[in-house]
C-alpha cells in the first residue's frame, strides 16, 4: 500500500508543477534560406550572415543571474535543402589569449572558453543535441536527454571552423539535417546557446538560466522560428564498415604472438526523420580507449558507462530505466563473455509525445567456457505527460538459443532466461524546481522461487538556495537482473539529503554553504545493516576553484565475508559490525592557469577498529592547444589488526596528450596499480580523416612491477569509415 500511494502521490500530488506555459517562449530567434552558398570557413562574409536575424544580448548565469552578461556573443542560423548553418561571434570582454585545454574533441566545458548550442526539435524540454567548439576549433557533439544531461560518447557527421581575431573568435558549423533526428512539418524548436568565457569567468545563455541549473537546461530554451518547416532529410543510409587488425601475446604462460584481423559493419537507416534503425554484423565492439583505473574498497561491482555507439543514440530509453544502483538493463553485459553475431535497434519518436526503443543482439556459442548462445532483447517505451514529465514501460530478456531450451541446465549459476518487466514515472516541473522518479521492476527468473520485485522513488527540490532529495529503494532477495546493473539485493534504503547555498557580496566566493547526507540500509526484517552519515561544507570560488570540507560517521554490518584491503585475501567475517569516524577535504584550482592542480585526503577509522588514511592529487600543464602533461596519484595506508597489519599501495597514472590538429592525437599514459600489481602502458593514435571515420593504432603493455616483468602485450590497427547513400 505504501508504494502505491507513493506513486499515486508523484503522479497525482505534484503534477500541478508540470501545467505551466513554456518559460522562455518570448525569446524566439527567425531563420530563413540561404540567400546564396555558404563556405564554412570563420569568416562572416556571405550575404546570409549580413541579412540573418541575430541572437544576441546573452543573459549571465554565474557568477550572477541577474543581468546581462559583460561577454557580447552574436549567434546567427540558416538553413538550405541539406545543412543547418551557424555562425557566432564570441567578442573577447578581456584582452589576452583565450583559454584551452587541447584541440580534443568533447572538451571539458567549466576547462575551456567555448560556445555550446543547444537544440530540442521537437521542444519537449527533455531531449535533444548538443553541437559547439571552444576557441581554439576542437569540436563537441553529443545528445542530450533527462531534460538536460548530454552524453559526448555520441558521435556524428558535421563540419566547423574557428579562426580567431585579434577581439574575437568566430565559429561556423554546418550540421546535416541527416544527423539529427526532427518531425519534419514542426516549425518551432527549442533551442538555446552558452558562452563560457574563463577569463571573465562569466557563463551566459541567450534565453536566461537561473544559475543552479546548467545551461543545457532544456526547460529554459528559447524558440528557433522556421519560416518553413525544415526540409525533410530525404534518403538517410550510413553504412559504417571497420576493420580490425592485430597481435597480441600472453608472455607470461610463455605465449608465442598470436595475430588476428577482424571485420564488419554497422548500418544506419533513417525511417523519416525521427526513427532511426541500426543494424550491425560482427559489430566491432572492442574499445580503443581503456578504462581509467581507480583503487577499489568497494564491497559491491563497480560501474563503468558505455561507450560503444552502437547503444549511444537514444540511449536513455534503455540505460536510464531505473535509479543509479538499480538499472534493469546494462548493455556493456552484452558481448561480455561471448562475441556478439548480430543485432538490430530500433529507436526514435512516434510523435512529440511518444517515443520507443527495441533491441535484439545475438551472441555466439563458446566452448572454451561451455557457454550456450545468448539472445539479448529489450523493448522500452514512453509517454510524454503534462510538460516535462514521461510515464516508462521496459521488457527486457535474456535467453539461451534464439527458440530452443539447452540441454544442460544443471551449471552452476546457469539459468535458461532471466526476464524483468518495469514501470517508472520520470516527474520534471515546467521549471525545474522539483524532478523526481518513481519506478517498480519485477524479475522472473527459473532459479528463484517466486518473482523478485524491485521499487524506488525520490523526489528532489533544487532551488537558488535550498536544495533537498528524498531517496527510498526497495529491492527483494529473489531479485534478478543478469542483464542489468544491480550490484546489491535483499534490502531496503533510505537516502535524506539538505544543502543550502548562500551568495555573498564578495570580490572572492561565490557561494558556500552545508549539505547534510544519510544513507541508511536495512535488510528485509529491517534491521540495520548500513548507516553512511556525513555534513559537507562547499565553498565555490569567483575564480572557478572548489574547496570541500567533509566529516562523516560510519557503521557496516557484513552480510559477506569482507577483506578490507581488496588486496590480501583475508577476509573479515560476515555479520560482524563496524563503526568509525572519518573526515576529509577536497581542493580543485582555477581552469584558467597553464598550471592546475586538485587534491583531496581523508583520514580516520575503517573496519575491525582500524585506521585508514588516504591522499590523492592531480597536477597538470598545458603548452596549449597542443601539449598537455598530467599526473594523478592515489596513496592509501591501512592500519588494521595483526591478521592485516599495515596495508599501503600507490595508483599512479602520469598521461601526455598530443593534439596536433583538431582530427589528430596522440595520447600516452602509464597507470601504476600496486593494489592489482600491474603497470599498464599504453599509447594511441587516432586520425580523424574525415567527419567520423577514424583511423586507430594502439600500443598496450602490461608488467609486473616487480620483477619488472612483461606479462602480454598487444597491438591493434583499426579503420573505420562513415558513408552516406
Amino acid at each position: 500500500m505504501k508504494k502505491v500511494l507513493v506513486l499515486a502521490f508523484l503522479i497525482l500530488g505534484i503534477q500541478f508543477v508540470g501545467l505551466a506555459q513554456k518559460i522562455n517562449a518570448d525569446y524566439r530567434l527567425p531563420i530563413f534560406h540561404v540567400k546564396g552558398p555558404i563556405q564554412i570557413d570563420g569568416v562572416m562574409d556571405e550575404d546570409t550572415w549580413l541579412q540573418a536575424e541575430v541572437a544576441t544580448d546573452f543573459f549571465m548565469i554565474t557568477p550572477m543571474d541577474t543581468s546581462y552578461s559583460q561577454v557580447k556573443t552574436d549567434v546567427r542560423m540558416a538553413y538550405d535543402d541539406k545543412y543547418l548553418y551557424l555562425i557566432v561571434v564570441n567578442h573577447h570582454a578581456v584582452e589576452g589569449p583565450y583559454m584551452v585545454e587541447s584541440l580534443r574533441r568533447d572538451f571539458n566545458f567549466g576547462r575551456n572558453d567555448n560556445f555550446l548550442l543547444f537544440m530540442d526539435p521537437f521542444d519537449d524540454q527533455l531531449n535533444g543535441f548538443s553541437f559547439g567548439a571552444n576557441a581554439a576549433g576542437a569540436q563537441w557533439d553529443g545528445i542530450m536527454f533527462d531534460g538536460g544531461r548530454v552524453d559526448l560518447s555520441w558521435d556524428n557527421k558535421w563540419v566547423s571552423k574557428v579562426k580567431n581575431y585579434e577581439d574575437k573568435w568566430i565559429f561556423e558549423a554546418a550540421i546535416p539535417f541527416k544527423s539529427i533526428r526532427y518531425k519534419h512539418g514542426i516549425k518551432e524548436w527549442g533551442i538555446n546557446f552558452s558562452r563560457m568565457d574563463l577569463k571573465t569567468t562569466e557563463k551566459s545563455g541567450w534565453a536566461p538560466v537561473p544559475r543552479q541549473f546548467p545551461s543545457a537546461s532544456l526547460a529554459y530554451t528559447g524558440i528557433l522560428v522556421w519560416d518553413n518547416p525544415p526540409p525533410a532529410p530525404g534518403p538517410n543510409i550510413s553504412i559504417i564498415p571497420y576493420s580490425l587488425g592485430g597481435m597480441r601475446q600472453n608472455v607470461s604462460e610463455g605465449q608465442r604472438s598470436v595475430y588476428g584481423y577482424d571485420y564488419g559493419m554497422d548500418v544506419k537507416v533513417g525511417l523519416g526523420s525521427s526513427m532511426n534503425l541500426d543494424l550491425t554484423v560482427n559489430p566491432d565492439f572492442s574499445q580503443v580507449e581503456v578504462d581509467r583505473q581507480i583503487t577499489n574498497l568497494d564491497r559491491f561491482e563497480l560501474f563503468f558507462p558505455e561507450r560503444r555507439q552502437f547503444f549511444l543514440e537514444n540511449g536513455d530509453l534503455f540505460a536510464n530505466f531505473g535509479f543509479e544502483t538499480i538499472r534493469p538493463f546494462f548493455s556493456r553485459r552484452i558481448g561480455l563473455d561471448a562475441p556478439i553475431q548480430a543485432g538490430a535497434r530500433l529507436s526514435g519518436r512516434i510523435n512529440r509525445d511518444w517515443r520507443i526503443g527495441a533491441m535484439n543482439m545475438q551472441t555466439g556459442q563458446v566452448e572454451a567456457t561451455d557457454l550456450d548462445a545468448q539472445n539479448f532483447s529489450v523493448i522500452s517505451l514512453q509517454r510524454r505527460v503534462f510538460s516535462r514529465s514521461n510515464i516508462g514501460a521496459i521488457f527486457v530478456n535474456r535467453q539461451v538459443g534464439m527458440f530452443r531450451r539447452p540441454s544442460d541446465l544443471d551449471k552452476p549459476g546457469y539459468s535458461d532466461y532471466d526476464r524483468n518487466l518495469g514501470m517508472e514515472f520520470n516527474l520534471a516541473s515546467s521549471n525545474n524546481l522539483w524532478t523526481g522518479k518513481a519506478m517498480v521492476l519485477q524479475s522472473f527468473n527459473p532459479r528463484e522461487e517466486g518473482r523478485g520485485l524491485a521499487h524506488a522513488a525520490n523526489l528532489r527540490y533544487t532551488g537558488g538556495n535550498l536544495y533537498w532529495n528524498w531517496q527510498h529503494e526497495y529491492v527483494s532477495e529473489n531479485y534478478t537482473a543478469e542483464v542489468g546493473f544491480v550490484p546489491r539485493t535483499g534490502f531496503y534504503k533510505i537516502h535524506p539529503s539538505v544543502g543550502y547555498l548562500f551568495f555573498p557580496k564578495s570580490r572572492t566566493i561565490l557561494s558556500h554553504g552545508p549539505e547534510f547526507n544519510s544513507r541508511m540500509f536495512f535488510d528485509t526484517n529491517l534491521t540495520q545493516t548500513d548507516n553512511e552519515t556525513w555534513l559537507s561544507y562547499r565553498v565555490r570560488f569567483r575564480t572557478q576553484s572548489n574547496l570541500v570540507v567533509w566529516g562523516a560517521r560510519d557503521f557496516i554490518q557484513l552480510l559477506q565475508p569482507f577483506d578490507p584491503t581488496n588486496f590480501s585475501g583475508k577476509t573479515l567475517d560476515a555479520g560482524t559490525a563496524h563503526t568509525w569516524y572519518a573526515w576529509g577535504s577536497e581542493y580543485s584550482s582555477k581552469p584558467q592557469s597553464v598550471f592546475t592542480y586538485a587534491f583531496s585526503n581523508r583520514f580516520g577509522g575503517y573496519f575491525a577498529d582500524g585506521k585508514r588514511f588516504n591522499v590523492s592529487g592531480e597536477m597538470g600543464y598545458r603548452f596549449q592547444p597542443y601539449f598537455s602533461l598530467t599526473l594523478n596519484a592515489n596513496y592509501n595506508e591501512i592500519h588494521l589488526p595483526e591478521a592485516w597489519g599495515i596495508t599501503r599501495f600507490w595508483l599512479i597514472g602520469p598521461r601526455l596528450d598530443l593534439t596536433l590538429t583538431n582530427t589528430f592525437f596522440i595520447t600516452s599514459f602509464i597507470q601504476y596499480n600496486e593494489q592489482i600489481k600491474n603497470i599498464n602502458l599504453n599509447t594511441r593514435l587516432q586520425w580523424r580523416f574525415k567527419p567520423a571515420s577514424d583511423i586507430f593504432l594502439v600500443f598496450t603493455d602490461n608488467y609486473l612491477p616487480a620483477p619488472f616483468y612483461a606479462k602480454d602485450r598487444s597491438i591493434a590497427l583499426k579503420f573505420t569509415y562513415w558513408w552516406n547513400i
